[in-house]
């Protein structure tokens, strides 16, 4: 039976030190100790009570204490800047549906999104700060729509509509929750923005990384459905950067396609030379 250790965000208390006006900021851990049983009975009331929820789904921990330490010091040590931790050594939690010994998953609106970066408090912490933030940003400026252009390294999706009341931008909307953090999403209700970027209204391009030209999703204006099957459909790039902050998720690729990893300089152009119209090919 495997046990679990849940790590509990509370919004506001993620936001430790942090103000409205300085934004999101990385936490400092304050050496508070909050580690608290959870068992079958008590867990869904966790899953209540916090906003967000980061669970570390482990193997039980070994009778002797000094393995026990070792644990502690060694697989949880990446957790510490995290605010809250709630440990229970034997406890079956299958109504989860968790699955992977060693993996982190995070409960958020009815959502569980697997963590798959590495496992140190940095990237983890990123992830969450990611979580907290708005499932679509606006493009609203010359200088907000070049630094979009800029981002080359992320799967990305920007759709063009009339406002925040659109059904067609909330249709859009409900689609990013489904893919935050992995997928971003991107939004403008500027004609001029639009007309730099070549969309018409009602219009969601499609941005592999690494590719200069976008792929239109067809059929507009797309339902939520329409958006999250051409997601899931294009989200495997033919190229793509290895980062910590979901490079396991690389792995993730179909075992009967082919995999290279290629390693090189941030500056090496030579990436080029990759881009290939094979779909059961993936490049690192």
């Amino acid at each position: 039976m495997l046990s679990i250790w849940l790590v509990l965000v509370s919004c506001i208390d993620f936001l430790l030190y942090s103000s409205a006006e300085e934004g999101l900021e990385f936490p400092s851990f304050d050496g508070k100790d909050r580690v608290l049983n959870v068992n079958e009975r008590n867990y869904k009331k966790a899953l209540k009570k916090y906003d967000m929820m980061c669970l570390l789904y482990h193997e039980p921990l070994p009778s002797d204490k000094e393995l026990q330490q070792q644990f502690r010091m060694g697989e949880m040590g990446f957790l510490e800047v995290v605010k809250y931790f709630i440990f229970t050594e034997s406890c079956d939690l299958c109504p989860l549906g968790l699955e992977e010994e060693g993996s982190i998953y995070v409960f958020k609106d009815e959502r569980v999104i697997e963590f798959d970066g590495e496992l140190s408090a940095d990237t983890l912490v990123e992830f969450l700060l990611d979580l907290l933030e708005d499932p679509v940003e606006l493009i609203s400026n010359p200088m907000e729509q070049h630094a979009f252009e800029r981002m080359d390294e992320d799967i990305r999706l920007i759709g063009y509509f009339k406002g925040e009341d659109s059904e067609h931008y909330k249709a859009f909307q409900v689609t990013a929750e489904k893919f935050q953090p992995y997928v971003k999403f991107f939004a403008t209700f500027d004609k001029g923005v639009a007309k730099q970027l070549t969309l018409k209204i009602n219009e969601i391009d499609f941005y592999e990384p690494f590719m200069d030209e976008p792929v239109t999703v067809p059929g507009k204006p797309n339902t939520e459905e329409e958006i999250v099957d051409f997601v899931n459909q294009h989200r495997r790039p033919t190229l793509r950067k290895l980062r910590a902050e979901d490079m396991f998720e690389t792995w993730e690729d179909d075992m009967d396609g082919i995999h290279i990893v290629a390693f090189a300089e941030e500056e090496d152009p030579g990436f080029q030379f990759f881009i290939t119209e094979n779909n059961k090919l993936t490049i690192s």
